[in-house]
């Protein structure tokens, strides 16, 4: 793990209302940050037009629209994004739509990551849904239904990063949000996680938006999350 670049590892959330403003922010932090998120607030403005130029650019995309509909829709609309050059995209974990983009990606090196409890829930929300189980239950069940599927790996909060680690045999890829850097505000999630905690925990890669977008010093701001990462990737060796 020590060898690992955090720079391939750090993914920014380009959770912007317009494709210029979008391109601002991959312009100043040229050079520090590679891997940009896409997800449905940018997207129904700039489309795939944006994703194909940032792939143009050389930059790496996660395509977060978390699909869910009926299989054979699921496949064709992953079938689609599997010639955008894009390196993950998401789906609910709900195992017909998790199974069909499987096969909807099928030749092509896209990478499938199944949504198993968005940042923001947390027990009253299941328990609201009839769900009578933990996060943590129902995170790691999920988890075991996407590698049964096919997927490629799961996006988790860190705090469920060690035991789907453990419960998987590493056969996942953990992508984790909602992750702050100590003193963040938690911006409506409930289940942070600072940069440190989520890689010990066993996240892969993480994803980090407001406390880079709203620092006075954007690229400094980045630069220390990096760090952090840097060094808590070399304490898993």
């Amino acid at each position: 793990m020590g060898n690992v670049d955090p720079k391939e590892r750090l993914i920014f959330a380009l959770d912007v209302p317009t494709a210029g403003e979008a391109e601002r922010y991959v312009d100043e932090l040229d050079g520090i940050i590679d891997f940009f998120k896409v997800g449905i607030i940018l997207h129904s403005v700039a489309g795939s037009g944006f994703v194909r130029e940032l792939v143009r650019r050389g930059k790496k995309v996660f395509l977060d629209l978390k699909f869910l509909d009926i299989a054979d829709t699921v496949r064709d609309a992953v079938r689609q994004v599997s010639g955008l050059g894009v390196t993950f995209l998401t789906v609910h974990a709900e195992r017909q739509a998790m199974k069909a983009a499987a096969e909807g990606k099928a030749g092509s090196d896209l990478r499938i990551l199944a949504v198993t409890l968005l940042t923001n829930l947390g027990i009253s929300d299941l328990e609201e849904t009839g769900i009578r189980m933990s996060p943590g239950e129902v995170v790691l069940r999920r988890a075991r239904m996407a590698a049964e599927c096919g997927c490629d790996g799961v996006i988790s909060s860190g705090r469920e990063a060690a035991l789907i680690r453990k419960k998987t045999g590493g056969r996942l890829l953990i992508v984790t949000p909602g992750v702050r850097p100590a003193g963040s505000s938690s911006d409506g999630h409930k289940r942070l996680v600072t940069p440190s905690d989520a890689i010990r925990a066993g996240a892969d890669y993480l994803v980090v938006g407001r406390p880079i977008r709203n620092a006075a010093d954007r690229r400094s701001a980045a630069s220390s999350i990096l760090e952090e990462m840097r060094s808590a990737f070399q304490q898993k060796e």
